[in-house]
């Protein structure tokens, strides 16, 4: 690979050129994603990717950090691993066009997206809320409401003995691992096994608050699989805000009824039944009005799934790694949301 990417510039006559022109025409999504966001407002944040890192000016300059959290942003959209992003950089000229290269110029090899990735550790929630500022300073401000749920983002499962696993749930390490690093570092500590409507995860879950009229994430915080979505409610609301918030039954009790109440703001999470008393018919049809606005965040989760690529299965090993990957989802959904968004006008896509 050639140290220094270069931009495209060809003739309208050249083949590749008409190639990529039929692509357009076709619906290439990367086209408006790469036109329509202004990638150097991320520049201030990805700046610290680097800023440790050399101590002279000796030897290959880094890759653009624009240019690399693009390729970031590509392997959220469509789900890729490392080896897979360098394969699709490589092959694919709607790729390339995104990135604004060559195709007799390379691409970053799969250890070099992985270093990124790493350095990044700690930046995804700065890159997701920069991209938030932009939306308020260009009056996409959150309305309606607020609504909150969560999903499981699955990583490869652990084939660890019973024991290995319980030692691993009190937070100790099992003692042959710590006998064998490679071993250690292939074992992912921080995942959580749970089960939920007789399907079982492994991983870790993603809380998120939406906003009601534009479905866009506000915020969002991540956890292992295992814990509650009722625990982390207090984390993603924003009682600045005040109004309504929507959540299933899930987040009811009377506890959390009092303190969102203290906090200004109406609560329309959903009623829920208990062992000696079922819900009235009034109840019932309460619930599914607000089934009718809580649905949204379903059309997210969905998303995630279907037009990310299956974007709830992610590979990486350990919290850290999860959450830069997780965050940088989130992100990658809210430009993709922000297009739609842009695209039906004054309306928001429903």
């Amino acid at each position: 690979m050639k140290d220094v990417f270069r931009i495209r510039g060809r003739s309208f006559l050249d083949p590749r050129d008409q190639q990529l022109e039929k692509l357009r025409v076709l619906g290439d999504p990367l086209v408006r994603l790469n036109s329509e966001i202004d990638w150097e407002i991320f520049r201030p944040e990805l700046d610290h990717v680097y800023e440790k890192e050399r101590k002279s000016a000796a030897g290959r300059k880094p890759l653009d950090v624009v240019l690399m959290f693009k390729i970031m942003i590509l392997q959220r959209y469509y789900n890729m691993s490392d080896d897979q992003a360098e394969y699709q950089i490589r092959d694919r000229a709607s790729f390339q066009r995104f990135l604004g290269v060559d195709i007799e110029d390379g691409a970053p090899d799969a250890k070099t997206i992985w270093l990124f990735r790493e350095r990044l550790n700690g930046l995804e929630r700065d890159l997701f809320f920069r991209f938030e500022l932009y939306l308020r300073e260009i009056g996409l401000h959150a309305k309606g409401g607020q609504i909150i749920d969560a999903t499981f983002v699955d990583v490869p499962r652990q084939r660890n003995t019973r024991e290995e696993n319980e030692t691993i749930k009190n937070g100790n390490v099992p003692e042959d691992w710590e006998n064998h690093l490679n071993m250690l570092a292939q074992k992912d500590l921080d995942a959580e096994w749970t089960k939920k409507n007789e399907e079982t995860h492994y991983g870790y879950k993603d809380h998120i608050n939406i906003d009601v009229c534009h479905k866009i994430i506000r915020d969002y915080t991540i956890t292992g699989a295992a814990v509650h979505d009722s625990r982390m409610l207090d984390d993603i609301l924003n009682e600045t805000r005040g109004g309504l918030v929507y959540a299933d039954s899930a987040y009811r009790s009377e506890e959390q009824e009092k303190r969102i109440k203290a906090l200004g703001v109406w609560s329309c999470i959903h009623e829920r039944s208990y062992r000696n008393r079922s819900l009235t018919e009034e109840q019932k049809d309460a619930n599914r009005k607000k089934s009718k606005v809580r649905v949204r965040v379903e059309h997210v989760f969905g998303f995630f799934d279907t037009s990310m690529n299956g974007a709830t299965f992610i590979r990486v090993i350990g919290s850290a790694r999860a959450n830069v990957v997780i965050g940088l989802t989130n992100l990658t959904y809210n430009l993709v949301r922000f297009l739609q968004i842009k695209k039906a006008g004054s309306q928001p896509a429903v």
